[in-house]
């Protein structure tokens, strides 16, 4: 353990919530660094999570606990996993939060949490995170085998995820996350855009429009006028100059894209 837990939630800043997590994580081990990478999640998206956790966490010393709540079916039937790769550690629900990250990055070891000896006493049906995943973590941080959290068991991707073009002529994807410039990510991946990152050769729709695919940078693009770029995650976006694609398309998380090869 590199004595770094990072957290990721849909709770906001408005509750306690997220004091609360940090105060378990705290209780357990004292000697935490504990580096918050958003809590400001859309509600219950799952997707977005795993957009968000992916795009940060490899950027962290080997090592590190990635700790990540956006729980919508707590207290049902889904999982709690706690998880090794080659590099980090995960904790969190099992409901595809993780996809994106063992996509690229599989798990060589998942457990379930179902040991209560690294829980709290009392386990709320509605807080997993505070009561289940924040225990599991701090007690990971002090260098307890992952097999004493619980049983072994095998990670099953819940979604499609990254969607790549290679040679294909055509690809669906959608948007998974609206940044808070208003740009649009989705989660097509272009392999042949090639190092100076534009996107000349392909068409690109979002819903029913076709959006301009010349610029490789903002500065090379009109005002107000919504165009494809590969953004800093490697992902396809869209983007508006000086402005928010978002507000002036009017599309957002859920929007079909649309990749097409110009013959």
């Amino acid at each position: 353990m590199s004595g770094i837990v990072t957290l990721l939630t849909d709770f906001g800043s408005r509750d306690q919530y997220v004091a609360a997590v940090k105060g378990v994580l705290l209780s357990i081990n004292p000697s935490l660094n504990i580096v918050d990478i958003t809590h400001e999640i859309s509600p219950q998206n799952i997707k977005e999570a795993g957009f968000i956790l992916a795009s940060a966490c490899t950027y962290f010393p080997e090592g590190t606990l990635h700790l990540a709540i956006v729980d919508p079916g707590v207290g049902g039937e889904r999982q709690g996993l706690a998880a090794a790769t080659e590099r980090y550690l995960f904790v969190g629900p099992d409901n595809g939060l993780f996809d994106w990250v063992f996509a690229v990055d599989p798990p060589h070891q998942v457990v379930v949490l179902e040991n209560p000896d690294y829980q709290l006493p009392q386990v709320s049906a509605t807080f997993h995170g505070r009561d289940i995943f924040a225990p599991a973590a701090g007690h990971l941080s002090l260098g307890i085998p992952l097999e004493k959290l619980g049983p072994a068991s095998h990670y099953r991707m819940h979604f499609p995820g990254r969607q790549i073009l290679r040679d294909q002529d055509k690809l669906q994807g959608e948007i998974i996350h609206v940044d808070r410039f208003g740009n649009l990510i989705s989660n097509i991946e272009i392999l042949s855009a090639g190092t100076e990152r534009k996107l000349r050769d392909l068409q690109v729709t979002l819903a029913t429009e076709q959006l301009l695919t010349g610029p490789g940078t903002y500065e090379e693009a009109p005002p107000l006028r919504p165009f494809a770029l590969i953004g800093s995650s490697g992902l396809l976006e869209v983007s508006v100059r000086n402005g928010s694609a978002h507000k002036v398309t009017g599309c957002g998380v859920g929007t079909p894209v649309l990749v097409r090869r110009l013959k």
